[in-house]
C-alpha cells in the first residue's frame, strides 16, 4: 500500500514537469507581446546644492512602444535616450525654458540698502514733517483768535463837531470834540468768548484726531511694507523651486517618465512664478513709497528693523468699545461742538438786550462866547426785531448736533465691529499657522526630503511639498499683515488717512456773518 502511494506521487510530478516545458517552448512565438528586456535608468538629484546617490530603477516599456531616433534635423539635438513613438506620433525633444522678464535681471540689486528704519524713528519723522499736522495746529490758532476777538470791548469813537458855521460871522455856534462808547450789556462778550473757546477745544480734538490718523497710517504702511518684503523673499524661494521643477520635468522626459505636456506645464508654472515675484516686488516698492509720503520725507529704499510678528494676545471687544466711546477724538470733538451750540443759543437769546451808547463832548460856543459841554445816551428798542430768527436757527443747530453726536457713536461702533471681525480672523489664522500649520508643513517637507535621500520617493514629490510649504508661509505673512493693520486701527480709534485735510467744526450758518464774531 505504501509503495502504491509513492508511485502515484511520482506520476503526478512527472506530469507537472512535462506541462511546464511545453508552455515554455510556445512563449517565444506568441503574437502581440514584445520581448524587450528591462531597461536600467539612472536618475540624478536635481536639487540646488544638494547631492544624493543615484537610484537604479527598472522601467519596462509598455506594449506597442519602440525606441526611434530624432525625426528631423530641424529639432534640437537630443542628448538623452532614444525618443518614443506611440500610435504613429513621435515625442519631440523637450521645449526650451522660456526667458525671464527683463525686470527679473534688473531687480538683482533690489534689496534695500543703508541703515535700518525702526517704527519709532519713522513715527518721529511723520510728526515733524507731515503737513496735515501743521494745518490742524493752524485751525486751533484760528479758533483761539476768534475767541480772543469775540470778547473784546468795542473801541470808542472820537468826533470833531462844528455846528452852524458862519452864524453872525463866527466859526460856528459850537466848535469842539466828542467821544462816544458802546457799552455791551447782557454778558454778550463773555458768552461769545465762551462759545469760541468751546470751538477751540473741538479744534484741539480734531488736531489729536489728525495725529492719530498720521501715526496709524505710518504704522499700517510700515508693517505692510515689511510684510511685502518678506513676501518678496518667499517668492524668490518659490522661483528657485519652479526652476528646479522645470529641470526635473525635462530629466523625467528624457528618461520617458514624463511627456512634453508636463514640460510645457512646468514652463507655465515657472513663468507665473516669475510674474508673482515681480508683482510682490512692485507691491513692496509701492508700500515703501506710500510710507515715505505719509512721513513727508523722501526716504531711500531701506530695510525695516521692527518685526512683523508680535504679541498675539487678543484684544477684548467690550474694552475696545468702551474705550472708543469715552476717548475717541471724533466723539469728543462732536461733544465740544455741541457745547458750543448750546452756548450759542444763550448768546443769541441775550442779543436783543439793547446796548447803551454814551457820548460826551466839550467845545466853545462862539455865539455865547463861552466854553460848553455836551452829553448823550441812546439805546436801541427791540420792538420788531428781537433776534427771533437767529435764536430759532441756533436751536436747530443744537438739535442737529445732538443727532450728529449719536450718529458718530453709532458709525464708530459699526466700524469697530467690522474691523474687530477682520482682526479676529487674522489673529486666529496667524496663531494657527504659527503653532500648527507651519510646523506640520515643515515636518512634512523634511520627511519628504529624507525619503528622497533614501531613494523612496521621486524628487518632484519633494518639490510639491516644498512649494506647499512656501505657499503656507506666504499665507502666514499675509495674515500677520491683516492682523497688524486691524490691531493698529482698533488701538488708534479706527482713524486712518494721514494725508487727508484735518476736519474742522462746521460753521453754524449765517450767525458768524457779521463784522464781529458773536
Amino acid at each position: 500500500m505504501k509503495w502504491l502511494r509513492m508511485r502515484w506521487t511520482l506520476i503526478a510530478l512527472l506530469t507537472i514537469v512535462s506541462t511546464g516545458c511545453a508552455i515554455s517552448q510556445k512563449e517565444p512565438n506568441s503574437p502581440g507581446i514584445a520581448a524587450n528586456p528591462p531597461t536600467s535608468i539612472s536618475i540624478a538629484d536635481p536639487s540646488h546644492g544638494e547631492t544624493a546617490a543615484s537610484s537604479e530603477r527598472t522601467h519596462t516599456p509598455a506594449a506597442g512602444f519602440q525606441f526611434v531616433s530624432a525625426p528631423s534635423a530641424d529639432t534640437e539635438p537630443h542628448t538623452g535616450p532614444a525618443e518614443q513613438t506611440e500610435a504613429g506620433r513621435e515625442f519631440l525633444p523637450p521645449p526650451q525654458v522660456p526667458n525671464a522678464p527683463p525686470e527679473i535681471e534688473l531687480n538683482q540689486a533690489f534689496d534695500p540698502q543703508g541703515r535700518s528704519l525702526t517704527l519709532e524713528w519713522v513715527e518721529s519723522l511723520a510728526c515733524q514733517h507731515n503737513p496735515t499736522l501743521l494745518q490742524a495746529q493752524g485751525q486751533i490758532e484760528g479758533e483761539l483768535g476768534k475767541a480772543i476777538q469775540a470778547g473784546l470791548w468795542p473801541n470808542p469813537t472820537l468826533s470833531y463837531v462844528q455846528e452852524q458855521i458862519g452864524v453872525e460871522g463866527t466859526p460856528g455856534e459850537f466848535v469842539g470834540g466828542t467821544v462816544s462808547q458802546r457799552v455791551v450789556t447782557g454778558g454778550k462778550l463773555k458768552l461769545s468768548r465762551a462759545k469760541f473757546l468751546a470751538r477751540t477745544q473741538a479744534a484741539e480734538w480734531h488736531a489729536l484726531e489728525q495725529q492719530y490718523r498720521v501715526l496709524n497710517d505710518v504704522r499700517v504702511h510700515y508693517f505692510r511694507t515689511r510684510g511685502h518684503y518678506e513676501l518678496v523673499q518667499i517668492h524668490r524661494e518659490l522661483l528657485k523651486s519652479a526652476e528646479d521643477n522645470v529641470l526635473t520635468q525635462r530629466e523625467r522626459y528624457n528618461v520617458g517618465q514624463a511627456t512634453r505636456a508636463h514640460v510645457h506645464l512646468a514652463n507655465v508654472a515657472l513663468q507665473r512664478t516669475r510674474l508673482d515675484l515681480l508683482r510682490s516686488e512692485n507691491d513692496y516698492r509701492q508700500s515703501f513709497e506710500a510710507l515715505a509720503a505719509v512721513t513727508g520725507v523722501d526716504l531711500r529704499l531701506s530695510p525695516l528693523a521692527t518685526s512683523l510678528e508680535g504679541d498675539l494676545t487678543p484684544i477684548d471687544f467690550q474694552e475696545a468699545l468702551c474705550r472708543l466711546a469715552n476717548q475717541s477724538p471724533q466723539i469728543q470733538a462732536a461733544r465740544c461742538k455741541l457745547e458750543s451750540d448750546r452756548i450759542t443759543i444763550r448768546r443769541e437769546i441775550v442779543q436783543p438786550v439793547p446796548d447803551i451808547v454814551v457820548e460826551g463832548g466839550v467845545g466853545y460856543n462862539y455865539e455865547a462866547d463861552e466854553t460848553v459841554a455836551s452829553a448823550r445816551a441812546s439805546v436801541a428798542v427791540p420792538i420788531f426785531d428781537w433776534n427771533q430768527g437767529t435764536i430759532r436757527q441756533a436751536e436747530a443747530d443744537y438739535a442737529r448736533q445732538q443727532g450728529e453726536v449719536r450718529r458718530v457713536e453709532l458709525v464708530l461702533k459699526q466700524e469697530l465691529t467690522r474691523v474687530y471681525r477682520d482682526y479676529l480672523n487674522a489673529l486666529q489664522h496667524a496663531t494657527n499657522y504659527a503653532e500648527v500649520i507651519l510646523p506640520e508643513a515643515r515636518s512634512a517637507y523634511e520627511l519628504q526630503l529624507r525619503s528622497y535621500q533614501d531613494n523612496r520617493i521621486a524628487w518632484d514629490e519633494v518639490l510639491r511639498t516644498q512649494k506647499d510649504y512656501f505657499a503656507l508661509r506666504a499665507e502666514y505673512v499675509r495674515n500677520l499683515m491683516d492682523w497688524r493693520e486691524a490691531e493698529v486701527l482698533i488701538t488708534g480709534f479706527l482713524l486712518h488717512g494721514g494725508l487727508m485735510a484735518p476736519a474742522a467744526p462746521p460753521p453754524p450758518g449765517h450767525i458768524n456773518a457779521v463784522p464781529k464774531p458773536r
